[in-house]
């Protein structure tokens, strides 16, 4: 028998629909259900590898975990990585599909929609429950024809809907009823119920609100779910993160500055420092300096590198890079950030736009010409310190040169990884996830005088374990598995 289906659209982008998705895979796997999640089509630089050798966003691989199941390209069959501000790289069932401009993009739906119910077909075949996640909001209406993100795909595929609305932004009553207000009679026929996420405050005031809600929209109040702080604990998809998981620490021993570039891509990789008591991580945004008094300069992922590049050396971060190598100061290129760091980037196919060769950074001595394929595969090794890990790569390119002589790492296969610089203060390397591993990450602070306190891995798990008895507190989960058909 097909599993049961519930889709969790939103009034807008960040109002929580991965959050509360990934609390309920908990959940309902804690009861004993299979559970598996699902998003038709995401848009985010922040990927993860998965257990069938493909990407997907990586709110949906949370939500794999959150169910305790392997994560799938299924979960998200259609991932758009932007790598201008009106094109992006489609990743079609875990593999990069085309390029397509925003206009282009339009029309190509209609083509993917059938790859979209194909992956959802398989995962109700192993399924009790598929949560569905929409994408942005619901009522974007000028976009719904073709729509496979929303309500199109509620349509096609026959799933009741709950909207998820945040009150923590104000205008929560006028977007939940505006909403409906905009939507076709069919599609806002599909939503069951509505969810007023990130209260803040005494509850008790904002019944009336619900009641009024509830009374102009037809939809049945399922719950005012207070905001949950713990979520900066788990890892983050949307950009806009960044700058809610800003936070002093006066106390700590280890500084890290981070420049925060237009397309970086799997900045989760930055997450578990940031977890540290010990360490204090500082995203820097164009227009401010990176501080002079940082240990560690990270050059995370990208996925536009040469563009990034560009607008790096337009912000002046590389003539901070620079004075913080001369000051001693250590630098860390992640996959594009490695790229960077070399003495120039070839692009001969157009892989992330026009044709073209680039000067890098001239901070190690290796060179990075990008093409097509691109490497998807997790990995284990031990760093030239002695250190082991467990990651993953992603990336599109080939990086050789005199300091790959001396690589950051091996994996276990024996093949080399990354370089680092005669000197040994800057080192590249492809391997994302490094500090995720709690002895890699030990041994990157103590290289500064600090200290790793936490299991990374148990962190994660208890706060979803936590996130899962909050929405049980706040939900009504017998209702949410009536819902669903």
């Amino acid at each position: 028998m097909p599993a049961r289906a519930l889709m969790f659209a939103g009034t807008g982008s960040d109002v929580g629909k991965s959050l509360i998705v990934a609390g309920l895979a908990r959940a309902f796997a804690l009861r004993g259900l299979a559970v598996r999640p699902f998003k038709p089509q995401n848009m985010s630089n922040n990927a993860a590898v998965t257990a069938d050798g493909g990407e997907i966003g990586r709110a949906q691989a949370l939500q794999a975990r959150a169910a305790r199941v392997p994560a799938s390209v299924h979960m998200n069959p259609v991932l758009l990585k932007p790598h201008s501000e009106i094109g992006a790289q489609v990743v079609l069932q875990g593999r990069v599909f085309a390029s397509a401009k925003a206009a282009a993009y339009q029309h190509m739906k209609r083509d993917l929609l059938p790859y979209v119910l194909e992956s959802y077909r398989r995962l109700r075949g192993e399924a009790d429950i598929v949560l569905v996640e929409g994408a942005g909001s619901a009522a974007e209406v000028n976009l719904r024809r073709n729509d496979i993100a929303n309500m199109g795909f509620a349509r096609a595929a026959e799933v009741p809907v709950v909207l998820i609305g945040d009150i923590d932004r104000g205008g929560v009553i006028a977007s939940l009823v505006g909403t409906k207000a905009v939507l076709a009679p069919d599609d806002a026929a599909l939503i069951r119920g509505f969810i007023v996420n990130k209260f803040r405050g005494d509850a008790a005031l904002f019944a009336a609100g619900m009641e009024q809600i509830a009374q102009a929209t037809g939809w049945a109040a399922l719950g005012l779910v207070p905001y949950f702080a713990d979520a900066r604990l788990l890892p983050a998809e949307d950009a806009l993160a960044l700058e809610q998981r800003a936070r002093p620490k006066p106390n700590a021993r280890v500084r890290i500055a981070v420049p925060i570039l237009p397309h970086i891509a799997n900045f989760d990789d930055l997450d578990p420092l940031d977890a540290e008591g010990d360490v204090e991580l500082m995203r820097v945004r164009p227009g401010a300096v990176l501080p002079g008094d940082a240990d560690l300069v990270v050059l995370p992922g990208s996925k536009a590198t040469i563009a990034d590049l560009a607008a790096l050396r337009a912000a002046g971060f590389d003539i901070d890079i620079a004075a913080h190598r001369r000051r001693g100061g250590m630098i860390l290129g992640l996959c594009g950030g490695y790229q960077m760091l070399g003495r120039t980037i070839a692009d001969p196919d157009g892989v992330e736009g026009p044709s073209a060769t680039v000067e890098g950074l001239g901070l190690l001595d290796v060179a990075t010409t990008l093409a097509a394929d691109k490497r998807l595969e997790a990995v284990r090794g031990t760093s030239s310190d002695g250190a082991p890990f467990a990651g993953y790569e992603m990336h599109m390119g080939v990086t050789i040169g005199l300091d790959c002589a001396r690589p950051f790492a091996r994996l276990a296969d024996g093949a080399p990884d990354g370089a680092i610089s005669p000197d040994g203060r800057v080192v590249g390397t492809y391997v994302h996830g490094l500090f995720a591993d709690d002895r890699q990450r030990a041994a990157w602070l103590a290289r500064f005088g600090g200290a790793a306190s936490i299991a990374y891995d148990d962190l994660v798990e208890r706060t979803l374990d936590a996130l899962a008895a909050h929405l049980a507190a706040h939900l009504d989960l017998d209702r949410l598995l009536t819902l669903a058909q």
